[in-house]
């Protein structure tokens, strides 16, 4: 299946260390609208939030993003849900091995990934990352933080406007690296001409509520001015985190698939694999 020459898609990354962090330990994925993977397998978007001392969150978001997208685009004509799953268990395993080797003790990483085929949009997740859809000036957030906190909101025991502010908002339940055997959410969501996803780390959404996605997106049309005016919002009322982003707008959608993409798999596998072994271990933001 191949993303139409017809569709029309704008996107901007960003990643920041924030006022308080020694280093940075998110990392982003952004996919080349007109590369030969994007023609292929469609639109790819990722982002993960690492944990662990020295400097090691950094290695697990890195390593967990550049195994994930490795495993998507080789899993060629796969089921997407099954290359996405067999994504996160591949990137679960390398953050777990590396935490291994290296003796960094707790090393993990939250993951939200996104792949739009057509107008369907793909969805893993794991952790507390966020995935955003706006649609008409109203956001919409579309998945599940797998924090204490958020079990509660779940089970209806504590509304969700006290997450934010809640002492225990980032301890997470489920994320990659801690444990061989993971289970991420894996669903897909059907999307618009004229819609926006804004996919954003803890350090992003913890000072910013849901509604203002929205609220600011109804001002803004460049993902690019959107993107940065959410960072500097989120900076400005003292996130306590790295502060990451990616915003999607969704000019021109097209339905069409085509399967002459089936032809292309080993030679994009191929080449996938020289690339990430150049960025594998290293913080991630391909643009």
């Amino acid at each position: 299946m191949t993303a139409h020459k017809a569709t029309k898609i704008e996107a901007y990354s960003q990643s920041d260390i924030g006022n308080v962090r020694e280093d940075n330990q998110d990392a982003v994925w952004l996919c080349n609208p007109d590369d030969q993977y994007t023609e292929a397998f469609g639109h790819l978007y990722a982002i993960a939030d690492g944990m662990g001392g020295y400097a090691h969150g950094g290695v697990a978001s890195s390593l967990a993003l550049s195994t994930f997208c490795e495993t998507f685009y080789d899993a060629g004509n796969a089921a997407i849900p099954q290359k996405m799953k067999i994504g996160m268990q591949n990137a679960n395993l390398s953050v777990y091995q590396a935490a291994q080797k290296i003796s960094a003790g707790r090393m993990g990483t939250t993951l939200t990934a996104a792949n739009l085929v057509g107008n369907t949009l793909h969805i893993a997740h794991i952790g507390d990352s966020r995935a955003y859809l706006i649609r008409k000036n109203k956001s919409r957030c579309l998945t599940n933080d797998h924090t204490r906190v958020g079990e509660l909101v779940r089970m209806r025991l504590l509304s969700a406007d006290k997450i934010r502010s809640h002492n225990q908002r980032s301890i997470l339940n489920k994320c990659l690296g801690m444990n061989l055997f993971i289970q991420p959410d894996i669903f897909n969501v059907q999307v618009q001409t004229g819609d926006a996803l804004i996919f954003c780390t803890d350090g992003v959404w913890s000072v910013i509520e849901d509604e203002e996605f929205g609220e600011i997106a109804a001002t803004i049309h460049d993902p690019a001015l959107l993107g940065k005016r959410i960072l500097e919002l989120a900076l400005e009322r003292d996130s306590d985190d790295n502060v990451s982003l990616i915003t999607v707008f969704f000019h021109q959608l097209n339905h069409q698939k085509d399967d002459s993409a089936k032809n292309k798999h080993t030679m994009i596998s191929r080449i996938f694999r020289q690339f990430s072994k150049k960025y594998r271990g290293k913080q991630c933001s391909f643009l």
